[in-house]
C-alpha cells in the first residue's frame, strides 16, 4: 500500500519495530505471519486499519 510522501522501506521498518515492541503473536494471522517470514513487506500484508492500529 503506497503512501505518498513516505519511503516504503522506512515505513516497513517502523511497522516491524512496532510489531516487535508489542510482542503480540495474535496481531498477525498465521497466514500473514508466514508471508512476513517469507519476506513479504508488512505494508503488503496489512490493511490500512491494521497499520493504523499498529502505529497507535
Amino acid at each position: 500500500m503506497p503512501i505518498p510522501g513516505y519511503d516504503e522501506d522506512d515505513l516497513d521498518e517502523m511497522l516491524e519495530q512496532r510489531l516487535e515492541e508489542r510482542n503480540d503473536d495474535s496481531f498477525l494471522t498465521p497466514r500473514q505471519r508466514e508471508r512476513y517470514e517469507n519476506g513479504d513487506s508488512l505494508l503488503d500484508i496489512l490493511d490500512e486499519d491494521d497499520i493504523h492500529r499498529l502505529l497507535d
